[in-house]
């Protein structure tokens, strides 16, 4: 058939669609909103939400896109050639509402220019107070306010942050540790404070702050090699290039890293008007969060500082002043709460964070000023959290009717969950010793360590596998690597809203911030607190929970024992999942361990770590018997001596489990690694067996393999010695018999390893077979059920899955091997070359950890579709490692696996993940309705 062709018009090119750049906010109004976060990032798309749709007082501004910082860097740090005209249209827009004028010398409009991405990474980026302030601006906005010092306070505060991160960053250059031009000029402005005699920056008069600023523009450019600019546009555009070149800086590389955030995605450019929390004792500034971050309480929680600017309360330089009583500590439960030093702007902030927190359903991060008795909203953002505040707002918010329980349980990451499994102190070892210091209870847990006073020295220490207490006066972004690394933070200085305790709170590390008795001698590695000098290596306890800081390393404990919001929350979990979750147990005590965590089974019994550990000795003996034999009758007489201690083994693990299921994987072992090495174990054993050594040396010489991994073993063992085979198919069908007879419920599941073909099914099940029959025969036990499944870990059998299954009464992927043969990578050997594969990006994450859904996935997929084309009801699990990775564990939700099985440490996160995938499912059907 010839397919007929219809001649069209000739259709005119449509005209080139305008790229919207920029998007204005403020005076009520607002282009974009909340939905917005990929185009705007956070920060420009709830500041247009707060001011379009909430109608919240939100200074004036606009917000560069993303797609811009994307355009910058893939065209050698330049701008569309319609931004610059789009930035002065947006700055107009500004200067009507607010009737000022950019660069006025007698009515000056000043802007603040942030970052913002669509993850929130604080501190990460950059920020730059006061934009617009010149020699020619300064009297005007002098004449306005009648106050020169705050007029020559926000000009120092200027100087210190563009030369930083303008002049220094933006630029490329990397001082020295200690000797970058914002710790010079601060060290400028300590001089000058204690050559005044006194402590804080509010209380250096106009005068002195005039001089200070001309010295700092004086090193300034000594230092730097150029003049601080002295027009408002250059210093505009050196902010907006600054803040888009911070996106690929190192610490905020580092940190995406860590938060694996994608590197693509880019920071828009949020440039707002000034409001001055810096104009005098009715003046303000402050960061809230709308419950309480550090353990999810849920009063309003805060921290402000009177005559201040933003970077004031986050740096730690004063202590903050808390909101209420709520929010006092240790450090400031004597200072004048907002509540009752502005209570008319209180009530006004506390009605905004309730209005924010029903809006978006979540606890919010909140940024504000206060200008002259009037409040001003500055950002406003998802909170961070720790883990325990994570479960108990996530709870909270349920019993509130906020959130359903599917939102619920996405609200706690596996990493937050796993904060509630870290350490803790032993309390009993806590009780005989007292605290030498105390601070402020920053991020949850007990961390105990050697002392190190740099990130660089942290990270040495984590890579040799000790832990590192970082003790720093303060941290700064900088120092997010060695943050990352070390076990616990310890700062001289800091709120519970500075750097440290936002970042530490966010992966739930362990840290104490703002203890003032530290004395920390930089240079000579040292610092002082109890009445003694501690060096660089000594060994700290500290108790994050309660901000106590302890002389040596105390006993720790395993978390999560008695935590009841943990068990509430898991049991929320239960509700919404559909995955079972079962555990990789080998032992009684292992099994024990699985069920307290909440393992519905065990999806892998390997049989031979019975020969592992405590009484060992002599079941192991007997099996290097077996595996030296040289006839079948030596072998046979080997397996039944072997048998009574098989049995009691999977009897005790399979009676710990109960009622469950128990997936006993048959014998899986290289047989050569079971070969004795010591002279004497190999003299003992020749003896045992009636041979000379030089015998005993020919047969251990037959046992070597030059490629054991793939050689003798699994269910070769029992296709080549049958026996074996049926001694373990004896061995658990007797000791499940003997169970049921004392009504313990017992439900034994065969899995034969390493299948690469269904005849090997067929061979094996007959053995089996076999043996169940003589074991019910014997012991008249009617109800013993067991099942016969396989181990899918070569790619062959995952290809023939089709056949398989029809032998098959199960499939249990063994990813571990699965992955190694699909890559062809001896896992134990990857350490030479996969570090390089993921810092170049040719894989983007280690396959032996996060299941490659990309590869082996497609084989799974595969598999699971033929095997339940040939048995719809296949049961289907997984037993690698992979059983307890959230993203492995979506995936097999996503292809209708039965269970997951993992360690047991990691059941809690498997029942979390498994919770997310189907909760994932059932809002997204809600969203299509």
């Amino acid at each position: 058939m010839v397919k007929q062709t219809v001649k069209k018009a000739a259709k005119k090119p449509a005209a080139k669609k305008t790229v919207k750049y920029i998007y204005s906010f403020g005076a009520g109004k607002a282009e974009g909103n909340g939905s917005m976060k990929e185009l705007l990032g956070g920060k420009g798309a709830n500041l247009a939400e707060m001011s379009g749709t909430l109608k919240l007082p939100v200074p004036p501004g606009f917000t560069i896109t993303t797609e811009v910082c994307t355009y910058y860097w893939n065209n050698k740090r330049t701008y569309p050639k319609t931004l610059q005209a789009d930035v002065e249209t947006n700055l107009k827009k500004i200067e009507r509402e607010t009737k000022k004028q950019f660069g006025s010398e007698k009515n000056p409009l000043l802007v603040s220019v942030r970052s913002g991405a669509r993850a929130s990474m604080p501190g990460m980026m950059e920020t730059i107070l006061n934009i617009g302030l010149t020699e020619k601006t300064i009297p005007g906005m002098i004449a306005k306010t009648g106050d020169p010092r705050f007029v020559y306070d926000a000009y120092r505060r200027l100087i210190m942050m563009y030369s930083d991160v303008v002049m220094e960053k933006a630029a490329g250059i990397e001082p020295k540790d200690g000797e970058g031009i914002r710790k010079i000029l601060d060290g400028m402005m300590g001089d000058l404070k204690k050559k005044l005699g006194v402590s804080d920056d509010t209380h250096i008069p106009a005068e002195e702050l005039i001089k200070l600023c001309a010295q700092f523009k004086a090193t300034v450019k000594k230092v730097l090699g150029s003049a601080f600019p002295d027009d408002p546009m250059q210093q505009l555009w050196g902010a907006i290039g600054a803040v888009f070149a911070s996106w690929n800086g190192k610490r905020a590389i580092a940190y995406r890293n860590i938060e694996n955030i994608p590197h693509d995605w880019g920071t828009a450019v949020n440039v707002q008007t000034m409001v001055f929390g810096n104009m005098g004792e009715t003046s303000a500034t402050g960061v809230a969060f709308t419950r309480n971050p550090g353990n999810g309480d849920s009063h309003f929680y805060g921290e402000y500082l009177i005559n201040a600017q933003g970077e004031d309360v986050v740096a730690g330089i004063r202590t903050p002043s808390p909101m209420n009583r709520w929010s006092a500590n240790e450090h400031s439960k004597h200072l004048p709460t907002l509540e009752k030093t502005m209570p008319k702007v209180y009530k006004e902030l506390d009605k905004i964070q309730q209005k924010l927190e029903k809006h978006f359903h979540d606890m919010l991060d909140i940024e504000f000023t206060i200008e002259d008795q009037k409040l001003w909203m500055l950002q406003c953002r998802v909170g961070k959290r720790n883990g325990t505040a994570a479960v108990q707002m996530a709870l909270d918010m349920v019993k509130e009717k906020l959130i359903t329980q599917e939102q619920a349980v996405l609200r706690v990451t596996p990493a937050q969950l796993g904060e509630l499994l870290l350490p803790a102190i032993d309390p009993k070892a806590e009780a005989q010793v007292k605290p030498i210091a105390t601070g402020l209870p920053a991020g949850p847990g007990g961390a105990c360590g050697k002392i190190v006073f740099n990130s660089a020295d942290a990270i040495k220490l984590h890579e040799a596998g000790k832990n590192a207490i970082l003790v720093r006066e303060e941290t700064n972004p900088e120092d997010i690597e060695g943050m990352r690394a070390a076990s616990g933070i310890l700062t001289q200085r800091g709120g519970m809203t500075s750097h440290a305790a936002l970042v530490a709170r966010g992966w739930g590390k362990c840290c104490i911030v703002g203890c003032g008795e530290l004395e920390i001698n930089l240079s000579a590695k040292t610092v002082k607190m109890g009445g003694k000098t501690f060096k660089e290596g000594d060994e700290l306890t500290l108790n994050g929970t309660k901000g106590w800081v302890y002389n040596g390393a105390l006993k720790m404990l395993e978390a999560g024992e008695g935590n009841k919001n943990l068990v509430k929350f898991l049991a929320l979990c239960d509700k919404v999942r559909v995955l079972k979750v079962r555990a990789n147990a080998d032992t009684p005590e292992d099994a024990a361990n699985a069920r307290k965590f909440g393992a519905e089974g065990i999806g892998l019994f390997r049989i031979e770590h019975m020969f592992y550990g405590k009484n060992s000795d002599k079941p192991l003996f007997i099996l290097r018997k077996m595996i030296l034999s040289a006839s079948e009758d030596e072998r046979k007489k080997a397996v039944n001596e072997l048998f009574p201690f098989m049995k009691a083994a999977i009897k005790d693990t399979i009676k710990a489990m109960a009622p469950y299921s128990v997936t006993v994987r048959l014998m899986d072992p290289p047989l050569h690694e079971f070969v004795p090495t010591l002279p004497e174990k190999q003299q003992e054993l020749a003896k045992a067996l009636g041979i000379s050594m030089a015998e005993f040396k020919e047969r251990a010489a037959g046992l070597h393999e030059v490629n054991p991994m793939m050689g003798h073993r699994g269910i070769r063992l029992g296709v080549t010695y049958p026996e074996i085979t049926r001694m373990q198919a004896r061995a658990i069908f007797e000791a499940a018999a003997e169970l049921l007879k004392n009504k313990v419920k017992a439900v034994p599941e065969v899995m034969i390893p390493l299948t690469c073909d269904a005849q090997e099914i067929v061979n094996q099940k007959a053995l089996i077979r076999e043996e169940y029959d003589a074991v019910v025969a014997k012991t008249k036990v009617k109800n013993l059920n067991f099942s016969v499944g396989t181990m899918i870990e070569i790619p062959r059998a995952a290809v023939l899955a089709y056949e398989v299954a029809q032998e098959a009464d199960f499939f249990s992927f063994g990813t571990n091997d699965l992955t190694q043969m699909t890559f062809g990578f001896s896992r134990d050997d990857i350490g030479a070359f996969l570090p390089e594969y993921l810092k170049q990006g040719i894989l983007e994450a280690d396959p032996f950890q996060t299941l490659d859904q990309r590869g082996v996935g497609m084989l799974i997929e595969h598999a699971v579709v033929e095997g339940r084309e040939a048995k719809p009801n296949l049961k289907i699990g997984i037993c690698g490692e992979h059983g307890g990775d959230p993203e492995s564990v979506e995936f097999c939700h996503r292809e209708g696996f039965t269970y997951v099985s993992c360690s047991a440490f990691r059941v809690p996160i498997a029942r979390l993940a498994a919770a997310q995938a189907a909760a994932k499912d059932v809002l997204a059907k809600k969203k299509h309705k």
